[in-house]
């Protein structure tokens, strides 16, 4: 299936079920999606922190039943799966595997019986093998897409990416949920963290004397902003493709003020690289534009 055809082709749900709507994307995309015009029901563990939410259902994603049950009950068709542990560092890898991995499946799961048409699934760029692994990313060439090997070695990582290995054969099926989209996500910032991490020396010099080269390397200087972040989710909920596809929702730009040609020179050396220009983003967000009518509004340069 080629998304990039499909792009006008929208289906628009009624009502949204959020899993993980208490956490900082959670409650952006419950209040664009509300502002959007959808029923949204809060389907998280702990008590409602989701204020705009039409609904609320306290909701184990590790317990399938109660996946199914709750999905049920909120009358969703359309389901976007946030919840899951945010990083790996506070966990066992056990623990942070079984919550990226097995929470992901119950929700296809349960969408499948219940008729849910369209899933978007909170993935990360970390699925590429970025982020939390203890070697340097494995890059073979700039930008990168969706067509990238995907090399994780850390728990959370692979947890990611075996929940986008359930989401293709879910999307292999004929029934439902029709329309499965993995936003492999950047760091994603609020404006709050733009205040406190980008207003010192973002040169490559300035990162590397602030402590921060290795984690800027191994997630390729990207991020994205919590309200585009937001705006992915809407888009791949009502988007019109069949199947299952993986997204790079990311801002065009880097977290450095150093050339991205030079970036590429001077900190992936052995990276085939392509035409960059300025400081555009390393990775691609092409697939995003043609198949999801996405594009970033924002960056941290004002």
């Amino acid at each position: 299936m080629d998304a990039e055809t499909d792009a006008d082709s929208t289906r628009d749900p009624d009502v949204v079920a959020v899993t993980g709507g208490n956490g900082t994307l959670g409650r952006a995309v419950v209040a664009r999606l509300n502002e959007a015009g959808y029923r949204t029901v809060n389907l998280s563990r702990g008590k409602s922190d989701a204020a705009e939410a039409d609904g609320y259902l306290r909701t184990d994603l590790l317990d399938a039943g109660e996946v199914y049950g709750s999905l049920a009950r909120s009358g969703a068709d359309a389901v976007a799966h946030l919840g899951a542990l945010p990083t790996p560092e506070r966990t066992p890898g056990h623990v942070t595997f079984r919550s990226n991995a097995l929470g992901a499946y119950h929700v296809l799961e349960a969408a499948a019986a219940l008729g849910v048409g369209s899933v978007a699934l909170a993935s990360s760029l970390s699925a590429l093998g970025a982020g939390f692994d203890p070697d340097p990313i494995d890059v073979r060439y700039l930008p990168v897409d969706e067509d990238h090997p995907a090399t994780p070695t850390n728990p959370y990582g692979i947890g990611k990416l075996a929940a986008e290995t359930a989401a293709d054969g879910f999307g292999r099926r004929d029934g439902p949920p029709r329309t499965i989209s993995s936003l492999r996500f950047p760091w994603v910032v609020t404006p709050e963290d733009v205040a406190a991490t980008f207003g010192g020396d973002r040169s490559l010099a300035g990162i590397r004397a602030g402590g921060h080269f290795a984690t800027a390397r191994d997630t390729l200087f990207s991020y994205v902003h919590v309200g585009d972040a937001a705006r992915a989710v809407e888009r791949a909920l009502t988007a019109g493709f069949d199947g299952h596809e993986r997204f790079f929702p990311v801002a065009a730009d880097t977290t450095t003020t150093t050339p991205s040609a030079r970036l590429a020179e001077e900190v992936y050396p052995d990276a085939t690289a392509g035409d960059l220009e300025g400081r555009e983003s390393l990775l691609s967000g092409r697939k995003a534009a043609d198949a999801l009518g996405w594009r970033p509004g924002r960056s941290w340069r004002g």
